[in-house]
């Protein structure tokens, strides 16, 4: 397998078809490379926010995972860890999705922490990091800048009302968290949403034009052309 970060961040931008596999920290090298292999997956995601996580067990995953040319998109355990984000690309992801996001100052900050100077303001450093070996400091920071991958997660009738301008230059995704959403839903029973489906069409038409792309947690291949239809491009299953 090889490292294909650039064409990954490409593909979303292009609005192609994109799928990725929630996986555990813990999983060995020969379940994760059936995983992606046998099922055809294009990235996995690993879970902080409400998994058992400490920073050593990240590093070892992503080695292992880097090695085998599997990129890692990590969920961050808070919406205020944004920036914090330098910290964790460092231990290794090739991506950070950040959770509830709802203002303009979240994005930013996500945005700040996650390039490197002259796009953000992420500093320099760090043994893990996907891809650093043999690149000297400029040629590191622009392979960065043009490969990362940075989701912001919707989980609220807010955000889903804001999501234009929550996609921000330098934002790859909005991703969807239907039960946290729903939870926003039942609180707004005379919104004119009142299904997760429509709020991820809604989202998806608020896009159009944009290289910012839709992702949403199908957990299923059998819903991949339902939301496929809705003008969903990223699935997490």
């Amino acid at each position: 397998m090889t490292m294909s970060a650039a064409n990954l961040k490409q593909r979303i931008h292009n609005g192609e078809l994109v799928y990725g596999a929630n996986v555990s920290m813990a999983a060995s090298a020969d379940a994760l490379v059936a995983k992606v292999e046998e099922d055809g997956y294009d990235f996995v995601a690993v879970d902080s926010q409400h998994s058992p996580y400490n920073e050593d067990r990240l590093v070892a995953f992503c080695n292992m995972a880097n090695e085998l040319g599997i990129l890692v998109n990590f969920r961050i355990k808070h919406t205020r860890n944004a920036y914090l984000i330098g910290n964790y690309l460092d231990l290794g992801p090739s991506g950070i999705e950040v959770p509830q996001v709802e203002l303009d100052e979240t994005v930013n900050e996500a945005v700040a922490a996650f390039y490197y100077p002259q796009q953000g303001i992420r500093s320099w450093g760090g043994a893990a990091r996907v891809n650093s070996e043999g690149k000297e400091r400029l040629a590191y920071a622009d392979w960065w800048n043009a490969n990362g991958i940075l989701w912001m997660q919707v989980e609220s009738i807010e955000a889903v009302t804001h999501a234009q301008y929550l996609a921000k230059p330098g934002v790859d995704c909005l991703s969807f968290g239907p039960a946290d959403l729903t939870f926003s839903i039942e609180s707004h029973p005379n919104h004119a949403l009142q299904t997760v489906d429509a709020c991820v069409e809604y989202v998806a038409r608020a896009l159009e034009g944009t290289t910012t792309a839709v992702c949403f947690r199908n957990g299923n291949p059998s819903t991949r052309q339902k939301y496929a239809d809705m003008g969903v491009t990223v699935f997490l299953e």
